[in-house]
C-alpha cells in the first residue's frame, strides 16, 4: 500500500475541551496515537505528527500561543496542513527555549537516521520569530526542503549579534553547538523565504545575515513587530505557506498576496500617520482619497475633508514685530 492509498484521517478529538495544560497534553497524546505520534522531548518540548500525504509541513510553535490563540487549541500548522490534506510535524516549545535542547537535537537526529523526510515528495519548514529561527536551523535535516521564516533570528550569540538587545535572558542558551547558527543550517535547502518588515531594524539586520543565493527576502514594510499576527489578519499567511507547499511561492506570487495591505486597516492607518508626522499633508490626503475610493472608511473620509480644508486655507500672515524692533 502506498501513502496515496491511505485514507485521510479525521481527527475527532477536540483539544479545545482541555481546560488546563495537563489535560491538553493528554488530549494531544490521544490525537497523536490515532494520527501519528505525540512525543515529549525532554521537559519543555513535544513533537506532534499527523501522517496524511506526501507533502509535509514542519512547524515550530509555542505551547502558550497554541492554547491561547489558535482555534480548538490546535497548532497553526495543523490547521493549514489539514486544510490541504498534508502531513504535519509540529515542534512545540514551552516558553522561550529557542529549541536549544539536546532532546530536540536527538529527535531530529533520529528522523535523519530513519530517513523520515525521504518519505515525502515535498517538505516545508515554517516558523515565526523563535520558530522562524528553528525552522531555518533544523531545515538542514531535510535537504531540498523549502523554508518560510517570518522574522527569523540568525542567532542570539552575543559575539555575533551583540547589537540585538532583545531576549537578553536567552543569551545564556548555547547557540554555538549543533544546529546553532541558522543561516549556515539552511545550506542544502531548496529555497528559503525570509519574511521581514525592514522598518524593524533588528529584524532587518538579522535578515541581512541570511546571505545565500537560495535565500529570498520578502519585505513587508510598516506591519510592525508582530508580523505573523499581521499577515494572519490580512489572510495571506496561509496562502503563502500553501503556495510554498505546492512549489509556487515566488516573489511575484508574494507581491500579489501583498496587495491585501490595501484593504488592511492597521497598515492604512500607519501610512496616514507617517505622512502626517512628516508634514506631508498632500500625501496624507492621497492616502485618504485612495482608501475612500476603494472601500467604506468613514474615518478616512472625515480626515480627507479636514486635510483638504487645511490645504485650501490661506497661510497665516507672519506675526507683527513689537514696536522698536
Amino acid at each position: 500500500m502506498t501513502r496515496d492509498d491511505v485514507p485521510t484521517l479525521t481527527i475527532a478529538v477536540d483539544a479545545e475541551a482541555a481546560t488546563d495544560r495537563d489535560s491538553w497534553l493528554a488530549l494531544m497524546d490521544q490525537i497523536g496515537e490515532e494520527a501519528g505520534h505525540f512525543q515529549p522531548l525532554g521537559a519543555r518540548h513535544w513533537a506532534f505528527f499527523v501522517d496524511e500525504s506526501p507533502i509535509l509541513l514542519v512547524s515550530f510553535e509555542s505551547l502558550d500561543e497554541i492554547r491561547a490563540d489558535q482555534p480548538g487549541q490546535m497548532p497553526l500548522g495543523h490547521a493549514i496542513a489539514s486544510g490541504q490534506g498534508w502531513s504535519h510535524l509540529c515542534l512545540i516549545a514551552d516558553g522561550e527555549t529557542w529549541y536549544r535542547d539536546p532532546a530536540v537535537y536527538g529527535y531530529f537526529d533520529r528522523l535523519v537516521d530513519d530517513a523520515f523526510f525521504e518519505d515525502f515528495d515535498r517538505v516545508v519548514f515554517y516558523g515565526a520569530g523563535m520558530g522562524g529561527y528553528a525552522a531555518c536551523a533544523f531545515s538542514v535535516t531535510a535537504p531540498g526542503a523549502t523554508v518560510v521564516a517570518v522574522q527569523p533570528v540568525a542567532t542570539l550569540d552575543p559575539a555575533v549579534v551583540g547589537w540585538d538587545r532583545r531576549h537578553l535572558g536567552q543569551r545564556r542558551l548555547n547557540f554555538t553547538d549543533r544546529y546553532g547558527y541558522a543561516p549556515d543550517m539552511t545550506e542544502g535547502t531548496g529555497e528559503v523565504f525570509v519574511v521581514v518588515d525592514p522598518v524593524q531594524v533588528p529584524d532587518a539586520m538579522h535578515a541581512a545575515l541570511f546571505r545565500r543565493p537560495h535565500v529570498t527576502v520578502l519585505r513587508c514594510p510598516h506591519l510592525g513587530d508582530r508580523l505573523e499576527v499581521a499577515l494572519s489578519h490580512m489572510q495571506i499567511l496561509t496562502p503563502m505557506i500553501e503556495a510554498a507547499g505546492e512549489g509556487r511561492l515566488t516573489p511575484a506570487a508574494f507581491a500579489r498576496l501583498w496587495r491585501a495591505r490595501r484593504q488592511f486597516g492597521p497598515y492604512l492607518r500607519q501610512m496616514l500617520t507617517l505622512s502626517e508626522q512628516a508634514g506631508h499633508l498632500s500625501r496624507a490626503a492621497r492616502v485618504c482619497r485612495s482608501v475612500t475610493n476603494r472601500m467604506s472608511a468613514p474615518r478616512f473620509r472625515k480626515r480627507l475633508a479636514e486635510l483638504e480644508a487645511l490645504m485650501a486655507a490661506p497661510p497665516e500672515p507672519p506675526s507683527a514685530s513689537p514696536p522698536g524692533q
